[in-house]
């Protein structure tokens, strides 16, 4: 779970301890102490300035400070009295063109005049069109922490994907349309290259892994699974594969990656579903069928939960209680089973996708909070459907049957209810596949990861 940097910075013109009529500092210092220790409650880094700033020369070197700081993926201005916005407001340009994250935080109280500070910064920047966030909150009130927090999350995830690269082994699988990438546009927006290598160069290495590393992968696959799979060449196959993409996606240096799987792969060497399964566990982002959309996904969500992303087939809808089946072609990461038991090993068992087959993943996931997420574009322009959900275990006197709905009860089941217009998510779902991600603060920290690139956030 990723850990953002933030510069905090307190400004005002009546600092130094200037008081007011009444006898009182304009500034206080107890109240900034107590904002700052509800954002590092949170796991937020401040990168802290050692003084109050009001003047030009004063914000110029703060900002600069945090401008070349690669570290640092915003800055929190906190309004700790009124100020003069024309001394701010250059500095504060000129850091924002760096694309790193602009937040002014406005306590609320009478006392130190913080709400005119606050306003007097939020209109100029509104009026000179300088993208920021504007919290007015409590530093005592979850609520509006986590407006803050869900913004540093997002910057950090927004500066992590600048000039970052995703691979992709082969080209395009099954036909998908709703997951190509125009390389173009993806650098233009998130500043991210695409690498690609052929299968031919996977094939190989897997053929090549040593007895020695697939023997090292032994209590690995034990301490997940309970025990090793059938000694079978179909199922050391699906080992060397995971092994063969791990070193070539470490060698290569990508961020993230997406691979074929079928047509090719899957039919000459061996189905992909057990080395995504391993890769998602690694906490790589991830997807198959040369779908650059739901890869980008599940990098966002893996990168903000603390927990293993899962993707997967929207297979049903129950539009009578907003219930969702997912149901992944036997690729789901094995930490993700819940109490109807441990992850096992099935078989990849659809031959017209796959004729060689391959090692898969059952299970059923576990109970929890997150949301269903995934990036899409309309008529060449970005969005991201995004919704609450609820996982859930069906009662285990139920499961065999709610499993053998499908006709394929032995690849992993999500079970979701969505929070929200059950009518509006499946009108503007981009895709078959739905993104799940654990954690309920998923959800703000994605829309304003849209806000910051541009994306058009759907929330049905």
């Amino acid at each position: 779970m990723i850990t953002p940097t933030a510069g905090f910075i307190v400004y005002g013109v009546h600092k130094d301890g200037l008081q007011d009529p009444m006898g009182t500092p304009f500034i206080d210092d107890q109240l900034v102490a107590r904002a700052k220790a509800a954002l590092k409650a949170q796991e937020i880094n401040l990168v802290e300035h050692d003084i109050v700033v009001a003047s030009k020369n004063e914000t110029r070197v703060a900002l600069k400070k945090l401008k070349d700081d690669d570290n640092v993926d915003c800055v929190i201005l906190f309004s700790g009295t009124w100020v003069w916005a024309a001394h701010m407001i250059a500095a504060i340009r000129d850091f924002a063109m760096t694309g790193k994250g602009v937040l002014i935080w406005t306590h609320p109280g009478s006392q130190g005049w913080r709400p005119v500070g606050g306003l007097v910064l939020h209109g100029a920047l509104m009026e000179a069109g300088i993208p920021h966030k504007f919290v007015y909150g409590e530093a005592d009130n979850p609520a509006e922490i986590e407006k803050i927090t869900s913004f540093c999350q997002a910057a950090h995830m927004k500066n992590s994907l600048n000039m970052s690269t995703i691979g992709t082994f082969g080209g395009r699988g099954m036909g998908q349309t709703c997951g190509v990438a125009d390389a173009s546009q993806w650098m233009k927006t998130f500043g991210v290259d695409i690498d690609s290598r052929d299968t031919t160069h996977l094939i190989r290495t897997a053929q090549k892994m040593t007895e020695e590393k697939i023997s090292a992968l032994e209590p690995r696959i034990k301490q997940l699974f309970g025990r090793m799979p059938d000694k079978t060449l179909v199922n050391e196959r699906s080992i060397r594969l995971y092994l063969a993409i791990k070193e070539i996606v470490e060698r290569e240096e990508w961020d993230f990656y997406t691979i074929q799987s079928f047509p090719g792969l899957g039919d000459d060497y061996s189905a992909t579903c057990f080395a995504q399964s391993m890769m998602l566990e690694d906490r790589y982002g991830t997807s198959t069928l040369g779908d650059f959309n739901t890869a980008l996904s599940v990098l966002l969500l893996t990168k903000m939960s603390s927990e293993p992303v899962y993707y997967g087939d929207l297979q049903h809808i129950d539009k009578r209680n907003s219930e969702i089946k997912i149901i992944g072609d036997g690729a789901c990461p094995p930490s993700l089973a819940g109490k109807l038991g441990p992850a096992g090993f099935a078989e990849h068992g659809i031959p017209t996708e796959g004729e060689a087959g391959g090692l898969s993943v059952t299970l059923v996931c576990k109970v929890g909070e997150g949301v269903l997420a995934r990036l899409g574009r309309v008529d060449g322009e970005f969005n991201m459907v995004i919704t609450r959900a609820s996982v859930f275990e069906p009662p285990a006197d139920q499961l065999e049957k709610r499993q053998l709905e499908c006709g394929i009860p032995f690849w992993p089941h999500g079970f979701v209810r969505v929070h929200c217009d059950i009518d509006a998510l499946i009108e503007n779902w981009n895709n078959e596949y739905a993104c799940l991600g654990y954690g309920e603060h998923l959800y703000p920290a994605l829309i304003d990861f849209c806000k910051m690139t541009g994306i058009k956030a759907i929330l049905p």
